[in-house]
């Protein structure tokens, strides 16, 4: 089996991929976990925590896990991993998304270094679902918008602050506020400060990333659009303009870069996972 592991700012996603079908069917999609993103976790801290989850599925870990895809955004953990990886995984390739590795996407960002991995992973996996123009909407700590072209192209994309840390600030700087459930009101005009800030919070950033998808697509043209991210249940059905929604674009595409970068010869590779 693969696990696939996505590190964010404030959560990790972790996903485990079974083999290929008899029917020939792609790996599906059989287990997966979101837990907090601790950064000064240690690599056997790492290698325990996986083990955990796995075990409560009826697995080991040391034994079913043969091979690893990564991608993080935090620099701390991507030492950890790569060091869990090496000392408690030694039989199963790994492969963490970053310069050098093999995407199959052209990165036409000015310094394609500065891409996040996550971002790729997640333009891999649309254009492989939806072909392209596409756009990824991924609504996590920070919510970034995703262009990819018609012939699978990286073209960059946008960055604005997160549904949470919008009220975190506004919590922080207002003295009236207070924090608030981030749940959909009963109206878009709401009716008490809470409503009222919860409207701001959800229709607001249903309304932006509109407002940004339809400027986007007046130079891609057409485009399918794409949700994904932990606050994408919530604001993706208050969009006009998101069309597909899709918790687990990350995993799905570290699993495309995997089978890219592990040789088709090997054992673990494309053909058995």
């Amino acid at each position: 089996m693969l696990l696939a592991i996505d590190v964010g700012n404030t959560q990790t996603v972790l996903g485990l991929f079974d083999r290929e079908q008899p029917s020939g069917e792609p790996p599906g999609l059989v287990h997966h976990w979101r837990v907090a993103t601790i950064d000064d976790r240690t690599a056997d801290e790492h290698a325990l925590l996986i083990a955990q989850l796995l075990e409560l599925e009826g697995l080991q870990a040391f034994r079913c896990v043969e091979g690893l895809a990564i991608a993080s955004s935090v620099p701390k953990v991507t030492a950890a991993l790569r060091e869990m990886a090496r000392r408690r995984f030694i039989s199963a390739p790994s492969v963490i998304v970053e310069p050098g590795v093999r995407t199959g996407v052209s990165i036409l960002y000015d310094n394609p270094k500065e891409v996040g991995a996550d971002r790729i992973a997640n333009a891999v996996a649309a254009f492989d679902l939806y072909g392209g123009p596409c756009i990824v909407v991924d609504l996590g700590t920070a919510t970034t918008l995703d262009a990819i072209s018609p012939s699978g192209e990286y073209l960059g994309g946008a960055i604005v602050p997160g549904v949470e840390i919008s009220l975190d600030a506004l919590f922080e700087h207002a003295a009236a506020l207070r924090r608030i459930e981030l749940v959909a009101p009963r109206s878009v005009i709401g009716k008490s400060t809470v409503e009222s800030m919860q409207s701001g919070a959800v229709f607001g950033f249903a309304a932006q990333i509109d407002g940004l998808c339809e400027r986007f697509e007046r130079v891609l043209g057409k485009s399918v659009i794409v949700a994904t991210g932990g606050l994408a249940e919530l604001i993706a059905p208050l969009s006009e303009r998101i069309q597909r929604r899709e918790p687990w674009l990350t995993l799905h595409g570290l699993r495309l870069i995997y089978q890219r970068n592990v040789e088709v010869g090997h054992p673990l590779g494309p053909r058995a996972l």
